[in-house]
């Protein structure tokens, strides 16, 4: 009889354990994080290029700027990195707007350079589903795409 118990026991609190893990929500983005050479250059850098609003941050030491990415989780830029390194393009952050046209004309404006996928200055990929792509860099080098919302 102990030992049904038992079974019974282990066998209800496997399956419970099951279940919980079944039913648990899945994780959603808090934020993203840049690490950069010259916070100031690169706040400045995305807030202008993005309108990203400005957030506060817990940590005031001035190594910290927190944007919201509205419902995305928010984009913090950290102080810290020692020089340049290359990125590869692959390895980029991307946001959407809802005309990749009037953003072009913004980068244009601050004369930021932007190419297409394959590395055409100033030219637009139009993927299979129609949706239009750009590539630049931030200060650091890190690669940004940016792409219509459709």
């Amino acid at each position: 009889m102990r030992k049904i118990i038992i079974t019974s026991l282990f066998l209800f609190s496997f399956l419970f354990f099951q279940k919980s893990m079944a039913q648990q929500t899945p994780a959603v983005l808090n934020h993203i994080a840049v690490y950069v050479t010259d916070l100031s250059k690169s706040t400045t850098f995305y807030g202008g290029v993005f309108s990203f609003k400005e957030i506060p941050e817990p940590f005031k030491d001035g190594k910290h700027t927190w944007f919201s990415l509205g419902n995305a989780g928010a984009l913090h830029l950290i102080q810290g990195a020692k020089g340049a390194q290359k990125f590869d393009k692959n390895d980029h952050l991307c946001f959407s707007v809802p005309s990749i046209e009037t953003f072009i004309t913004n980068l244009n404006s601050k004369n930021i350079p932007f190419e297409d996928w394959a590395g055409k200055a100033g030219a637009v990929t139009v993927r299979v589903d129609g949706v239009k792509q750009i590539y630049f860099q931030d200060p650091d080098g890190h690669w940004l795409e940016t792409n219509d919302m459709k």
